[in-house]
C-alpha cells in the first residue's frame, strides 16, 4: 500500500565490524544465525579498520632509510592484511546464504567504526567483546565500549561464551 502512494520502504543497513579476532568473527555469525529474520530485507555490511601502518621504526634505524621496495612491501602486506579479513567474512556469510557489502577504511578502529555508521547510515552496529574486565579495558581500551556510547546507531555487542 505505501508502495502505491509512491512511498518505498527503506532498506535497513546493518554493519558488523569485524578484526582478526575469533569474537568478531564469532559477532558475524551469530548475527546472521539469531538475526535472520529481523534482517532478512536489510543491507549487510562487514566492516574493518586498518590501523594505519607504524613506519617510526624503520626510519629510525642506525642504517639509515629502509629501501623503498621494503616499505611498499609492507604496505601492500597491511593492506592484504584487511583484505583477507572482508574475505573471511563474506566466507562466513556465504554459509548462511548472504552476500554482504564490504568495506575498509585506515585510521584507529574504533573512530573509524563510528564515522563509517554516520558515513553510511548504519541502523545497527554489531561488534564484538573480547569480555575484558574492568582493569583490562582500563589499559587496553575497549572498542565495543567506545561504539556503545559513540556511535550514532543502536549497537548490538555480542559477548563471547565463557
Amino acid at each position: 500500500m505505501e508502495e502505491e502512494k509512491g512511498l518505498t520502504k527503506k532498506m535497513k543497513k546493518v554493519m558488523v565490524a569485524i578484526d582478526e579476532s575469533d569474537c568478531s568473527k564469532r559477532a558475524l555469525s551469530w548475527t546472521l544465525e539469531y538475526l535472520k529474520d529481523s534482517i532478512l530485507d536489510s543491507e549487510i555490511i562487514v566492516f574493518t579498520a586498518q590501523p594505519p601502518l607504524e613506519l617510526s621504526y624503520v626510519y629510525a634505524s642506525s642504517y639509515g632509510a629502509a629501501p623503498i621496495e621494503l616499505i611498499n612491501s609492507m604496505q601492500e602486506n597491511h593492506k592484504n592484511a584487511g583484505l583477507n579479513r572482508l574475505e573471511e567474512g563474506k566466507k562466513i556469510c556465504a554459509e548462511h546464504g548472504v552476500t554482504p557489502r564490504t568495506v575498509m577504511e585506515t585510521g584507529n578502529p574504533k573512530e573509524q567504526i563510528c564515522e563509517a555508521v554516520e558515513k553510511l547510515g548504519i541502523d545497527l552496529l554489531v561488534v564484538g567483546s573480547h569480555g575484558r574486565g574492568a582493569i583490562q579495558r582500563t589499559f587496553l581500551g575497549s572498542v565495543s565500549n567506545y561504539c556503545v556510547n559513540n556511535a550514532k546507531c543502536p549497537v548490538l555487542v555480542v559477548r563471547n561464551p565463557a
